[in-house]
Protein backbone atom coordinates (compact mmCIF):
# COMPACT_ATOMS: atom_id res chain seq x y z
CA UNK A 1 0.00 0.00 0.00
CA UNK A 2 1.57 3.53 -0.87
CA UNK A 3 1.37 6.53 1.38
CA UNK A 4 -1.02 9.23 -0.25
CA UNK A 5 0.82 11.87 -1.14
CA UNK A 6 0.33 15.31 0.54
CA UNK A 7 -0.50 18.42 -1.68
CA UNK A 8 1.74 20.96 -2.21
CA UNK A 9 0.09 23.17 -4.21
CA UNK A 10 -2.16 26.43 -3.46
CA UNK A 11 -5.13 27.05 -5.88
CA UNK A 12 -4.75 30.88 -6.63
CA UNK A 13 -8.37 32.96 -7.73
CA UNK A 14 -6.87 33.00 -11.23
CA UNK A 15 -7.79 29.12 -11.09
CA UNK A 16 -3.76 28.90 -11.17
CA UNK A 17 -2.66 26.15 -9.01
CA UNK A 18 1.03 27.21 -7.51
CA UNK A 19 2.91 23.63 -6.27
CA UNK A 20 5.07 25.52 -3.30
CA UNK A 21 7.94 22.75 -3.87
CA UNK A 22 8.60 23.38 -8.03
CA UNK A 23 7.11 26.17 -8.56
CA UNK A 24 6.59 26.83 -12.36
CA UNK A 25 6.62 30.37 -13.91
CA UNK A 26 3.62 29.93 -15.73
CA UNK A 27 1.34 29.14 -12.67
CA UNK A 28 2.01 33.14 -11.50
CA UNK A 29 -0.02 35.83 -12.38
CA UNK A 30 0.32 39.56 -11.30
CA UNK A 31 -3.26 39.62 -10.35
CA UNK A 32 -2.86 36.71 -7.67
CA UNK A 33 0.37 38.62 -6.16
CA UNK A 34 -1.17 41.84 -5.76
CA UNK A 35 -4.60 40.36 -4.51
CA UNK A 36 -2.45 38.25 -1.58
CA UNK A 37 0.58 40.43 -0.35
CA UNK A 38 -2.13 43.27 -0.13
CA UNK A 39 -4.46 40.76 2.68
CA UNK A 40 -0.63 39.85 4.23
CA UNK A 41 -0.10 41.98 6.88
CA UNK A 42 3.54 43.35 7.78
CA UNK A 43 4.36 42.81 12.10
CA UNK A 44 1.83 40.04 12.37
CA UNK A 45 -0.76 42.90 12.34
CA UNK A 46 0.66 44.40 15.29
CA UNK A 47 0.26 48.15 14.04
CA UNK A 48 -1.15 51.23 14.59
CA UNK A 49 -4.00 52.06 12.36
CA UNK A 50 -7.46 51.43 11.11
CA UNK A 51 -5.93 48.79 8.66
CA UNK A 52 -2.69 46.01 8.79
CA UNK A 53 -0.23 47.46 6.57
CA UNK A 54 0.54 45.43 3.98
CA UNK A 55 2.95 43.49 2.19
CA UNK A 56 1.79 45.21 -1.24
CA UNK A 57 2.30 48.83 0.35
CA UNK A 58 5.63 47.74 1.65
CA UNK A 59 6.82 46.36 -1.68
CA UNK A 60 5.67 49.88 -2.87
CA UNK A 61 7.91 51.77 -0.22
CA UNK A 62 10.47 49.67 -0.44
CA UNK A 63 11.07 50.10 -4.92
CA UNK A 64 10.25 53.83 -3.98
CA UNK A 65 13.06 54.25 -1.91
CA UNK A 66 15.55 52.14 -4.06
CA UNK A 67 14.75 54.91 -7.12
CA UNK A 68 14.99 57.85 -4.38
CA UNK A 69 18.69 56.43 -3.50
CA UNK A 70 19.91 55.27 -6.75
CA UNK A 71 17.58 57.41 -9.38
CA UNK A 72 19.25 56.16 -12.71
CA UNK A 73 17.99 52.44 -11.25
CA UNK A 74 16.60 50.77 -14.82
CA UNK A 75 13.07 50.39 -14.75
CA UNK A 76 13.46 46.37 -14.78
CA UNK A 77 15.45 46.37 -11.59
CA UNK A 78 12.82 48.65 -10.16
CA UNK A 79 10.28 45.99 -10.88
CA UNK A 80 12.68 43.82 -9.45
CA UNK A 81 12.39 45.81 -6.15
CA UNK A 82 8.78 46.00 -6.48
CA UNK A 83 8.43 41.96 -6.03
CA UNK A 84 11.47 41.53 -3.79
CA UNK A 85 8.53 40.26 -1.34
CA UNK A 86 6.44 38.38 -3.81
CA UNK A 87 6.66 34.52 -2.51
CA UNK A 88 4.99 36.00 0.91
CA UNK A 89 1.84 36.50 -1.58
CA UNK A 90 1.74 32.58 -0.82
CA UNK A 91 3.46 31.68 2.25
CA UNK A 92 2.21 34.72 4.62
CA UNK A 93 4.87 37.24 6.08
CA UNK A 94 6.85 35.47 8.58
CA UNK A 95 8.78 37.71 10.93
CA UNK A 96 12.19 37.79 10.78
CA UNK A 97 13.01 35.57 14.09
CA UNK A 98 10.31 33.13 13.23
CA UNK A 99 12.21 32.79 9.46
CA UNK A 100 15.40 31.80 11.61
CA UNK A 101 13.70 29.41 13.62
CA UNK A 102 12.38 27.53 11.01
CA UNK A 103 15.66 27.65 9.29
CA UNK A 104 17.40 27.07 6.00
CA UNK A 105 14.63 25.05 4.54
CA UNK A 106 12.20 28.18 4.72
CA UNK A 107 14.72 30.68 2.63
CA UNK A 108 15.31 27.53 0.02
CA UNK A 109 11.10 27.74 -0.61
CA UNK A 110 11.03 31.49 -0.46
CA UNK A 111 13.96 31.59 -2.90
CA UNK A 112 12.02 28.70 -5.25
CA UNK A 113 9.36 31.03 -5.13
CA UNK A 114 10.84 34.04 -5.94
CA UNK A 115 12.92 32.90 -8.86
CA UNK A 116 9.37 31.36 -10.34
CA UNK A 117 7.69 34.87 -10.06
CA UNK A 118 11.31 37.19 -11.22
CA UNK A 119 11.64 34.55 -14.44
CA UNK A 120 7.20 34.69 -15.22
CA UNK A 121 8.69 38.74 -15.78
CA UNK A 122 11.13 38.47 -17.67
CA UNK A 123 13.67 39.03 -14.53
CA UNK A 124 16.70 36.93 -14.02
CA UNK A 125 16.14 34.28 -11.63
CA UNK A 126 18.87 35.48 -9.76
CA UNK A 127 19.55 39.04 -9.13
CA UNK A 128 23.19 41.06 -9.40
CA UNK A 129 24.42 41.47 -6.07
CA UNK A 130 24.54 44.87 -6.60
CA UNK A 131 20.42 45.25 -7.19
CA UNK A 132 20.21 42.67 -4.45
CA UNK A 133 21.84 44.84 -2.13
CA UNK A 134 20.40 47.70 -3.09
CA UNK A 135 17.15 45.98 -2.54
CA UNK A 136 17.93 44.82 1.00
CA UNK A 137 19.25 48.50 1.94
CA UNK A 138 15.96 49.79 1.04
CA UNK A 139 14.29 47.08 3.06
CA UNK A 140 15.83 47.80 6.13
CA UNK A 141 15.51 51.20 5.84
CA UNK A 142 11.34 50.71 5.12
CA UNK A 143 11.52 48.32 7.74
CA UNK A 144 13.05 51.47 10.11
CA UNK A 145 10.09 53.39 9.07
CA UNK A 146 7.50 51.16 9.14
CA UNK A 147 8.90 50.02 12.82
CA UNK A 148 8.73 53.53 14.32
CA UNK A 149 5.94 54.82 12.67
CA UNK A 150 3.56 52.24 12.43
CA UNK A 151 4.90 49.23 14.73
CA UNK A 152 5.49 51.04 18.68
CA UNK A 153 9.47 50.96 18.22
CA UNK A 154 11.13 54.37 19.75
CA UNK A 155 14.16 55.59 17.25
CA UNK A 156 17.23 54.47 19.51
CA UNK A 157 15.63 50.25 19.10
CA UNK A 158 14.77 50.64 15.36
CA UNK A 159 18.26 51.68 14.45
CA UNK A 160 19.82 49.14 16.37
CA UNK A 161 17.68 46.42 14.64
CA UNK A 162 16.99 48.01 11.13
CA UNK A 163 19.91 50.59 11.12
CA UNK A 164 18.35 53.91 10.73
CA UNK A 165 17.13 55.32 7.93
CA UNK A 166 18.31 57.16 5.28
CA UNK A 167 17.52 60.77 6.05
CA UNK A 168 17.68 61.92 3.04
CA UNK A 169 14.31 59.92 1.91
CA UNK A 170 11.46 62.22 1.39
CA UNK A 171 8.11 60.10 2.06
CA UNK A 172 5.00 60.71 3.33
CA UNK A 173 4.39 59.82 7.16
CA UNK A 174 3.25 55.82 6.37
CA UNK A 175 -0.69 54.87 6.83
CA UNK A 176 -1.96 52.03 6.27
CA UNK A 177 -4.24 51.18 3.18
CA UNK A 178 -7.24 49.62 2.76
CA UNK A 179 -6.62 46.25 1.34
CA UNK A 180 -8.19 47.20 -2.25
CA UNK A 181 -6.43 50.66 -2.17
CA UNK A 182 -2.97 48.58 -2.02
CA UNK A 183 -3.90 46.10 -4.87
CA UNK A 184 -4.87 49.22 -7.13
CA UNK A 185 -1.81 50.80 -6.57
CA UNK A 186 0.68 47.94 -6.55
CA UNK A 187 -0.76 46.53 -9.76
CA UNK A 188 -1.00 50.17 -11.38
CA UNK A 189 3.08 50.09 -10.19
CA UNK A 190 3.39 47.00 -11.89
CA UNK A 191 1.61 48.14 -15.05
CA UNK A 192 4.24 51.34 -15.07
CA UNK A 193 7.42 49.65 -14.44
CA UNK A 194 6.62 46.58 -17.51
Amino acid sequence: MTAKKERAWQRMLSGRRLDLLDPSPLDVEIEDIAHGLSRVARWNGQTTGHWAFSVAQHSLLVEDICGQFKPDLPLPWRLAALLHDAPEYVVGDLITPFKSAVGPDYKTLEKRLLTAVLLRFRLPGELPKGLAALIKRADRAAAFLEATQLAGFDPVEGRRLFGAAAPELVLDPLEPWPPEEAKRRFVARFVQLS
